[in-house]
């Protein structure tokens, strides 16, 4: 589902906001992280995460979004492509995909539960500018999935990577519907190649 980037934790990351801290009982300060890059700079991004200390287990990969809409798999794919690859948290595939129907229901029972010893990188699609198509909005906040469809649903993730699929014009549903399956499905095995170079298994 389209995504609008934001500032705040989600309910569910607050449900874990004590278990989160460090060590000392201050939560880990974090420089603001906000950029367009190109599918060529994930791996940059991703190893500022790697640098944290953090590794494969970790993590857990929140792929955001449908298999009923061409412009709305980006996030199924990714995680269908880590799952067979053999990442072991993964949330969001083809055959379960992670969308607006059940999404409150699944951040609170297999999200939160992670959520003590793992860092969580959100993963959808979304719509821009047409000089951003195929390029990816990277942030170290969480993403508002379907914000700008009119959803309301929790903010997501620790870390985030949106992948612009399509122009942000005119009938918002009919765009993701008509994007150009080619493309999704490029992008999302440039998402899970990067992810599988900073995060070798």
């Amino acid at each position: 589902m389209p995504f609008t980037l934001c500032y705040n934790r989600s309910y569910a990351a607050n449900a874990a906001k004590e278990v989160r801290s460090d060590m000392d009982g201050k939560e880990r300060a974090r420089p603001l992280i906000r950029k367009k890059v190109k599918g060529t700079e994930l791996p940059a991004f991703l190893q500022t995460i790697r640098e944290t200390g953090i590794g494969v287990d970790g993590l857990l990969f929140l792929c955001i979004g449908t298999d009923r809409s061409t412009g709305d798999a980006l996030g199924p794919l990714v995680g269908t492509m880590l799952e067979e690859a053999g990442y072991p948290y993964v949330i969001g595939t083809l055959r379960q995909p992670l969308d607006a129907s059940n999404m409150r229901e699944r951040l609170l029972t297999e999200v939160v539960p992670h959520m003590a010893q793992r860092r969580v990188i959100a993963i959808d699609a979304g719509l821009g500018q047409a000089s951003s198509v195929c390029w990816y909005q990277v942030s170290n906040q969480p993403m508002e999935p379907g914000k700008s469809l009119g959803k309301q649903l929790p903010a997501v993730g620790d870390y985030s990577i949106a992948g612009i699929v399509n122009v942000d014009e005119g009938q918002k549903y009919a765009i993701l519907q008509s994007t150009s399956l080619y493309r999704v499905m490029s992008m999302a095995g440039e998402i899970a190649a990067a992810v599988k170079l900073i995060f070798p298994l």
